[in-house]
């Protein structure tokens, strides 16, 4: 079986793709099924999020595209930036990961979400769409590969300092 644990930024040739929805994304340990049929194993550091495009490859180093699935979601548009900024700042109080697009927000289909937002005045439509939400300000969401490298562990506990913190 092939095992991917290594990000790279960019590859001559691609040999299958892994279609994976995002909650398989968000998974360290996976085992899944390539477009080839193909079983594979993959391995990353807790914590990493598979987006869109990344290209992965192991030992034998083939190249592996990630795929985002289309999955039952939710486009949220609203009349102004005003409201859209509104339901951003309900779902965030809600811990709700969200998909930021140009002038609208795209949440996993939640038939409660859906209801406080038409009531905020939004537009609500269900589609199928690739869901690819804000990593959040400390989920790492720099741009950057580890071309070549294994993942890089990333610390269990991180410090946040506060205003009032000591220096």
């Amino acid at each position: 079986m092939l095992t991917l644990h290594t990000k790279i930024a960019h590859a001559d040739a691609i040999a299958a793709r892994l279609v994976l929805p995002y909650e398989l994304r968000e998974k360290c340990r996976l085992r899944a099924t390539l477009d080839s049929g193909e079983d594979v194993a993959v391995f990353t550091v807790r914590g990493t999020v598979l987006r869109d495009g990344d290209l992965l490859t192991g030992e034998d180093r083939r190249v592996i595209q990630v795929v985002a699935a289309p999955e039952p979601t939710y486009k949220v548009t609203c009349a102004d930036a005003h409201a859209l900024l509104r339901c951003a700042f309900h779902l965030g109080n809600r811990h709700t990961q969200a998909q930021v697009g140009d002038g609208f927000l795209r949440i996993r289909a939640d038939a409660v979400l859906k209801e406080m937002l038409a009531g905020l005045g939004a537009t609500v439509a269900e589609e199928q769409a690739a869901f690819e939400p804000e990593s959040g300000a400390y989920g790492g969401g720099h741009g950057h590969h580890h071309d070549g490298n294994p993942l890089a562990p990333i610390p269990l506990r991180q410090k946040i300092h506060r205003p009032g913190d000591p220096q």
